[in-house]
């Protein structure tokens, strides 16, 4: 009887890893097949996810999206972007509708465990805060009980909202609307006394959407943590370490001063064993990967490190004008760190 039940424990094994592997390869498959990437991002938020007036998208959530295509498919640029709106972007993961969710989301315990959903490194960690007209006088969020308060629906957000106001014996008189470019609107219409999202939202939309940036306020009260990644759908692991380690390879980059100025100079000159290795001089990691050994090469020539992802779409000399902060490599004050590439 114990042999019996062994070799069923065995045959449930083996049967499960097959199930698995075939999972594992279609995410993968499907997007070798078709030749593109699709990646959900936000319908327009500057600096993360925004079309130009020709249509062509950038910002850091995009560059994300970006390099998992450089290191799967050898080409940065096979992407389609879907624009998804707070409520719709998890369904679209669910359904299969996006390959990545790449869409300043914030990864929370919930969300890694009833939607469904793996995440990848945080890409940007951010924290929800407040904005006001400077008319209004307030200098603290503390000052903001009777308030109406503009915020988006079916996000993190709305919930760290009541709690806040609720922790602290304040009263609010919230203004829930879907879109996120109509909340602010909303508020810079002047129906709302305060607007509150990600501090990084609350700066994008002040850089691009306000007629006069200088005449708001941001709150100095952060309320929440909000670590910003990638999603894929659970299931899939091949997938999922691809996304991962395409996040982690900007993260190393950086950290080891590779960009993509100089990528090709240390491809010729590094004697450096792990470099050697993770732009693919040495093979091995592409291939544990199931992508090309110029996987990461590929992300750092055709995108860039962390650094410069960060800096061109929200540094200090963007409109964002955002300091690194947390942001920062963890060996200059930051949370940016990556495991081994080996």
């Amino acid at each position: 009887m114990k042999s019996i039940s062994l070799c069923s424990i065995a045959f449930s094994v083996a049967l499960t890893t097959v199930a698995g592997s075939a999972m594992a390869a279609t995410t993968l498959e499907a997007v070798k097949a078709r030749g593109s990437v699709q990646c959900g991002v936000n319908v327009g938020l500057p600096g993360f996810s925004a079309p130009d007036s020709t249509g062509k998208w950038s910002g850091l959530d995009v560059d994300y999206c970006r390099a998992v295509a450089a290191a799967v498919l050898g080409d940065a640029k096979k992407v389609s972007y879907i624009p998804l709106s707070a409520q719709q972007r998890f369904q679209a993961l669910q359904s299969g509708e996006v390959d990545l969710l790449s869409r300043n989301t914030t990864w929370t315990l919930s969300r890694d465990t009833s939607t469904g959903f793996n995440f990848a490194p945080t890409t940007f960690y951010d924290g929800q805060g407040f904005m006001v007209a400077k008319s209004l006088g307030v200098k603290s969020a503390k000052d903001l009980n009777g308030a109406t308060v503009c915020v988006q629906q079916g996000t993190t957000t709305e919930l760290n909202l009541a709690d806040y106001f609720r922790a602290n014996g304040m009263t609010f008189k919230p203004v829930v609307i879907e879109q996120v470019d109509q909340t602010f609107d909303t508020f810079f219409s002047g129906r709302c006394d305060v607007v509150t999202d990600d501090s990084s939202a609350l700066a994008s939309e002040r850089a691009s959407a306000a007629k006069k940036p200088d005449d708001y306020l941001i709150l100095p009260e952060i309320i929440s943590k909000e670590p910003l990644a990638p999603a894929v759908r659970q299931g899939d692991d091949k997938w999922f370490a691809i996304v991962k380690w395409a996040v982690f390879a900007t993260f190393d980059a950086e950290e080891k001063g590779i960009s993509s100025a100089n990528v090709d100079d240390f491809v010729k000159n590094s004697k450096d064993p792990d470099i050697q290795r993770i732009l693919g001089v040495s093979p091995g990691l592409g291939a544990a990967l199931g992508v090309d050994e110029k996987w990461a090469y590929n992300i750092i020539k055709q995108v860039g490190n962390y650094g410069e992802i960060f800096e061109r779409n929200v540094g200090v000399n963007t409109p964002l004008k955002l300091e690194r902060g947390l942001n920062a490599q963890w060996n200059k004050g930051g949370l940016i760190y990556a495991p081994p590439l080996r």
